[in-house]
């Protein structure tokens, strides 16, 4: 007899009301509920206004960060002058028009274009989202002269539409709170913040978008206003680089598709791509960037067919017309299809060959009409692939010598004993005295240690030769397992928690940053899986008589030495993790129950590869503009 609680019937089935399912499965609609998500709602107000300015009806649109007056939570509030959010009656609904866009999915006017040409928000749920996730959601309309205010919370109607009086302006507000039992933390990243209204302000011309903190008992202002668009965007990006062309500038419409795209050649190695349809960023390209790239190895591919007089014994890849390539790819349509509601990619396959197309041509008239500027674009291509081939024979002849092939473990490697890796992790030890007190503080079951003496190689700045001839680098990825650059190999890591514990001084500081360019160039997957992670000792310890405590930073110090009475406390500023015994490295720092670590990941890729190329390449004026425009930001400096 078929047991009872195995039936599988129509009782079974819940079907959730309203906007349950949101508060349910959030992700699905927001990505996380990390910092990233509570973003994403900023996001949603944000890009609606945008849409208003898209269609032409918007020039100011302001996001105005506060914190709540209890303490209990950021604020967030988005507003524009736009036409405002319809208020009257909808036919069949008895209710509102913006009561059912606040509370019903799939609502909203961007699905028929009479009233948006193009727009970012497409599936009618943005509002929704933000109404589900939020404590309380309070709306401001202002429309044909009069102001008017609703108010809703956690996806529900809290008070009726009310008028609240007269007007000249028009437009909308959003004011939402983060709900607490949706959101990990319910704090708004401002410099995340910051970057996508500085790009926004790129790709909209002519609208000025204010950016004000009221956070932390202090006033913070921006505002971010471009005359040129996105050839000023392209200036940003390549203001620390050296360019060997000028901006390619490309604007065309066809078939109801805009496509506009600044490039520009540098004299770096690296390809930066940001790719835009309807204002948002498609992080992970899409049909529009893969007609970019086919466009752009065709076009300058045949230039060097028909002018480069020479007899080479060399293929020119796609990669290689890319090499020191800047270029920003911004497309207008009518309802694109993304993968997924964050909308990091773009699906819709017609976009190709248009974008294909446009940028073809125009490439193609540019090189004909600016011969220096194509002169330089193909030495830079042929450069690429002469440098691609002697990098192939140098990384030939070090995988010929079995460098990361070999299954010997460094001699250096104190192993664990456990042979699952979701269960193992391993500790890159700065210096051999650290490295022998992990050792034998350890716990030897699911606990590796990995020594390293001094400083590994600076990888933004070497060849692949150099690189895989440096016996630290070789170290790390033979003990890891997972392979290195194209043959890395995210399955075969020996360990899921890769743990960087160096000394708490300018050194150590140093080495870490040196070891997180080498896994972020080559071995990215480990960062993006969540691999890796800083280890953090204490700074100071404190004892008076028989009591001992481990502070872990300035404010931690001042608060303990409160509680512990400051007459007759030893305090010791720990700078070497040498300085510690065994047993108080494995209390402090290694013993999984009680220690603190960071968790290294990616929030913003673009920032993200702009920083290492700055502070870690080979450009010394950016890093010098860097160093000074940041330094009234430094809080901890080892002199």
């Amino acid at each position: 007899m078929e047991n009872q609680q195995d039936e599988y019937n129509a009782s079974k089935i819940v079907v959730l009301q309203g906007t349950e399912g949101i508060r349910k499965r959030p992700a699905m609609y927001i990505g996380s509920t990390g910092s990233y998500g509570v973003l994403h709602l900023l996001y949603e107000a944000l890009d609606n206004s945008v849409d208003e300015a898209l269609a032409g009806y918007c020039k100011n649109i302001t996001v105005h960060l506060y914190s709540s007056e209890d303490d209990s939570g950021d604020i967030g509030e988005v507003s524009d002058d736009g036409r405002g959010i319809p208020i009257d009656m909808m036919a069949g609904q008895n209710k509102g028009a913006l009561e059912v866009i606040m509370t019903s999915l799939h609502s909203g006017a961007k699905f028929q274009n009479d009233v948006y040409k193009t727009s970012g928000g497409l599936h009618g749920v943005g509002l929704t989202v933000i109404n589900a996730l939020s404590e309380f959601t309070e709306v401001t309309v202002k429309k044909n002269g009069h102001v008017y205010r609703q108010r809703f919370s956690r996806g529900k109607v809290e008070t009726p539409l009310e008028p609240m009086g007269d007007t000249d302006g028009r437009g909308t507000t959003i004011k939402f709170k983060p709900d607490k039992e949706i959101f990990k933390s319910t704090s708004f990243d401002s410099a995340l913040l910051k970057d996508r209204m500085k790009y926004t302000g790129f790709l909209n011309k002519g609208v000025r978008l204010t950016f004000i903190d009221d956070r932390f008992g202090t006033h913070e202002e921006s505002l971010f206003y471009s005359e040129n668009g996105i050839v000023d965007f392209l200036n940003d990006l390549n203001k620390d680089k050296k360019p060997v062309t000028g901006i390619i500038y490309l604007k065309k419409e066809m078939e109801k598709v805009v496509v506009e795209c600044a490039f520009q050649y540098n004299d770096t190695y690296d390809e930066r791509l940001s790719s835009f349809v309807n204002n948002i960023q498609t992080h992970e390209g899409g049909t529009h960037v893969t007609g970019f790239h086919t466009a752009l190895t065709r076009g300058i591919l045949n230039y060097i067919t028909k002018n480069d007089r020479k007899e080479r014994d060399i293929k020119i890849t796609g990669e290689d017309t890319r090499e020191g390539l800047t270029a920003i790819v911004n497309i207008l349509m009518q309802e694109p299809e993304f993968e997924g509601q964050t909308k990091e990619k773009l699906g819709t396959q017609e976009i190709k060959g248009i974008v294909d197309n446009i940028v073809y041509s125009g490439l193609t008239r540019y090189l004909e009409e600016h011969p220096a500027d194509a002169r330089a674009v193909m030495e830079k291509a042929l450069g690429a692939a002469i440098a691609r081939e002697s990098a192939r024979k140098a990384k030939e002849l070090v995988r010929r010598k079995g460098v990361f092939e070999t299954t010997v473990l460094p001699g250096k490697l104190a192993d664990c004993s456990e042979s699952d890796p979701s269960k193992c992790e391993i500790f890159i030890v700065e210096g051999e005295s650290a490295g022998g007190s992990s050792k034998m503080g350890r716990d030897k079951n699911i606990q590796a240690i990995l020594p390293l003496r001094g400083k590994i190689l600076n990888v933004e700045k070497a060849n692949y030769e150099k690189i895989f001839q440096n016996r630290e680098i070789r170290n790390m990825v033979t003990a890891i397992g997972s392979g290195i650059a194209e043959n890395f190999a995210i399955e075969s890591a020996r360990y899921h928690k890769i743990i960087i514990m160096s000394d708490a001084d300018v050194d150590g500081s140093h080495i870490r940053t040196l070891i997180l360019t080498f896994f972020y160039r080559y071995m990215k997957k480990l960062i993006e899986n969540g691999y890796v992670y800083i280890a953090q000792p204490p700074l100071y310890k404190l004892t008076k008589g028989k009591e001992l405590a481990y502070c872990y930073s300035d404010d931690e110090m001042n608060e303990k030495l409160k509680s512990m009475g400051s007459d007759k406390v030893t305090v010791q500023r720990y700078k070497g993790l040498g300085e510690m015994n065994p047993e108080q490295l494995w209390e402090t720092t290694m013993d999984p129950s009680r220690r603190v670590m960071k968790k290294i990941g990616i929030k913003d890729a673009e920032r993200t590869e702009t920083l290492f190329g700055v502070l870690m390449g080979i450009e010394v004026a950016g890093r010098r503009r860097f160093l000074e425009e940041h330094a009234g930001e430094v809080k901890f400096l080892d002199i």
